[in-house]
């Protein structure tokens, strides 16, 4: 393997397990964000803001369902006046969340917004310059004129909120970075950093120090690099304001819950993070329990229950850090740019080739139809397996040579004894489920062996690299949170130079009584389903992000489990298999209504493997957020819909009626098109 070059954790405090990393506390009506608070929840309003009953109707099904606090766009002038009628009528209620407006191309909005509400959140993006998609060379002197022109243009709303005790959110975005940003940075996480932090100094210069900042993004892996490039330079400024996460236009169903833990899981991990809010094409309140789940699953491990799990003290617990590098390592991997860890391929894993998906049936029926779970339909009549590409690309079988054929691309793995006593097979490979059975084993697979390893095991198979067989390594964690135990793992193996495959060995846990939400509406509470899928996809979260295994090893395999594992592939952009969506989560400014046009466009397209569609509810977040998608489709007027070929509009003012078969024309034209079988 090509020696990495190794990074600090400049970005965290600690990367091996749990601590939230100190940021300055904001005051935020009654709720004060970021220092040593917990961390909020919220959630925005999707109702026409002009609606004053209904927007505080929804406003109070939110906060019932626990949100901390409520978000409501403020386009233009009437709808942000607008904002003290919803504020009154809530007081008198009796709520008192804090309010936050939404702001975006509309700075004599976000003046009156802040005269009203307890905080405002401005996208540096466009608040101060419109889009264009221009490339503009700029001298120095010309783009410190562009500054000054947005320190006039911003100064006005920094003012009012430092009179009023208003605090601020800089929300960038990726996909609604100025033409000004584009020319300088890119398309990257650098500029993302850049934009917030040209308004951060305009604030800071005027002393006001209430602020907020975010760097949202479709995509969880930019979206991570942004946040821990933001928090290492905040550090280095020695002025760490709280950050507010989100992966946004996440999308609907399972896909949104996946995408969103994949982003937010991973800053959890590294302590970054004090207020957390999931976009999902879904009524607002749905977002609130998932967003709770996940602070809840990654704070288990401040909690200690890895540490009781391992029958280890909190003293013990820094001692063993401590011995083998701690806080002191570095990491063997850019965290600020995607780039797989590199591995030498062994048969299919490993090297260039996507991760692999392993089953567990060794509990299974003895029949061909228990490979249905793993993606295998087998037809009696026809005598044939019909399989999607979702399908496993091996099965543990242990102790059990399957008394029926597999089908042809399934790769079959037993015990070490049983795999001893087959014929040879090319399909089959023997599993040592410790280093002790490694080293007593007669005889290897020439091929491919695979070697579960533990923590305890490190320093003796260290020792014993040499000696090793053309093997994959299977990574099993004790701990409640084991995606620190991994990252520990694969660190230290990368450091001694091993370029084995690596596959995480996925287990849920006993059960989810560690995540409350009895205090919940019932029509919100989350499903045991939807529980087993958030949980799967934050403890792999940093390791797929970050580019470092070959595979994922589910040892309690079912069809829901096999969705989620081959959701988190395709959304951390790792394997493709199937159509992607990257939609909003609606908000007082659609024009149509999303779920039903997501579920039209769905129903429609589903087929398209490796296709991805922005589905925006209007064009403030239309081309910019969908950056990442092929084509789009955005609201741009009561019935009418532009439609977009990447960032190009296509299409203009498209009745709603037939935009959706002008979409599929236009993927037709693109040639992306086929028939679904």
């Amino acid at each position: 393997m090509e020696a990495v070059s190794p990074h600090s954790l400049t970005f965290c405090d600690d990367h091996f397990s749990y601590k939230r990393i100190l940021t300055q506390e904001v005051a935020i009506g009654d709720t004060p964000l970021g220092g040593h608070n917990p961390i909020r929840i919220q959630s925005m309003t999707t109702t026409d803001t002009m609606d004053t009953l209904g927007t505080v109707e929804e406003s109070l099904r939110l906060v019932a369902a626990g949100c901390e606090y409520v978000r409501i766009t403020a386009p233009s002038k009437k709808e942000a006046e607008n904002l003290a009628a919803i504020k009154k009528e809530l007081r008198k209620r009796g709520c008192h969340v804090p309010l936050v407006a939404d702001i975006h191309y509309t700075p004599n909005a976000a003046e009156i917004a802040a005269r009203i509400v307890e905080k405002v959140r401005v996208n540096p993006g466009n608040y101060a310059d419109k889009k264009r998609f221009q490339n503009i060379e700029y001298t120095d002197s010309s783009y410190q004129e562009e500054i000054e022109r947005i320190h006039e243009r911003f100064s006005p709303l920094v003012k009012i909120c430092k009179e009023y005790g208003t605090a601020m959110r800089i929300g960038t975005n990726h996909g609604s970075l100025s033409d000004r940003i584009m020319s300088r940075y890119g398309d990257t996480p650098e500029g993302m950093v850049e934009s917030a932090l040209e308004f951060v100094r305009i604030c800071e210069a005027h002393n006001f120090h209430q602020l907020v900042i975010s760097m949202k993004a479709s995509n969880p892996q930019v979206m991570v690099q942004a946040y821990r490039l933001l928090m290492q330079e905040m550090k280095k400024r020695e002025r760490v304001y709280p950050l507010h996460l989100g992966v946004t236009e996440a999308g609907e169903g399972e896909d949104g819950r996946i995408k969103s833990a994949l982003g937010i899981s991973t800053l959890l991990m590294d302590g970054i993070g004090d207020t957390v809010r999931v976009s999902l094409t879904e009524e607002s309140e749905h977002e609130l329990p998932v967003a709770r789940f996940l602070i809840r699953n990654v704070e288990r491990e401040a909690g200690g229950g890895r540490r009781e799990q391992r029958g280890e003290s909190r003293e013990q617990r820094a001692e063993s850090k401590g011995a083998r590098g701690g806080m002191g390592r570095k990491l063997p991997f850019n965290p600020f740019s995607f780039k797989r860890r590199e591995s030498e391929a062994v048969l299919n894993l490993g090297g260039e080739q996507v991760p692999r998906v392993f089953c567990d049936l060794s509990q299974a029926e003895d029949t061909p139809a228990s490979l249905k779970a793993v993606g295998y339909d087998y037809s009696q009549v026809l005598d044939k397996y019909n399989f999607s590409d979702i399908a496993a690309d091996y099965v543990f079988l242990g102790e059990k040579l399957p008394s029926y054929e597999l089908p042809g691309g399934l790769n079959a793995v037993f015990t070490y004894e049983k795999w001893n006593l087959l014929k040879d097979d090319g399909r089959f490979f023997p599993f040592y489920d410790s280093l002790k059975k490694l080293k007593e084993a007669a005889r290897f697979s020439e091929k491919l062996n695979f070697v579960q390893v533990e923590t305890a095991d490190m320093d003796q198979l260290i020792a014993q690299k040499a000696a090793l067989p053309a093997c994959a390594f299977v990574l099993k964690a004790h701990g409640a949170t084991p995606a620190y135990e991994w990252r520990d793992m694969i660190y230290r193996l990368s450091q001694a130079g091993f370029c084995q495959p690596m596959i995480l060995k996925m287990r849920l846990p006993a059960d989810f009584s560690y995540y409350d939400d009895s205090d919940m509406p019932a029509h919100v509470r989350m499903t045991e389903e939807a529980k087993a899928q958030l949980y799967l996809a934050s403890a792999a979260s940093s390791l797929l992000v970050d580019g470092l295994v070959d595979g994922l090893w589910l040892e309690q395999s079912d069809e829901v489990q096999l969705r989620t594992a081959f959701g988190m592939l395709q959304l951390s952009r790792l394997r493709i298999t199937k159509t992607e969506y990257i939609s909003c989560p609606s908000c007082g400014r659609t024009l149509f209504d999303l779920q039903e046009t997501t579920a039209k466009i769905r129903a429609r397209t589903e087929h398209l493997k490796g296709v991805k569609i922005g589905i925006m509810g209007c064009i403030v977040n239309g081309p910019g957020e969908m950056a990442d998608a092929d084509f789009g489709y955005v609201g741009s007027g009561p019935g009418k819909i532009t439609l977009y070929k990447g960032q190009e509009v296509v299409k203009r003012s498209v009745p709603a009626a037939r935009a959706v078969d002008e979409l599929i024309e236009l993927i037709k034209q693109d040639g992306r098109w086929v028939e679904n079988a």
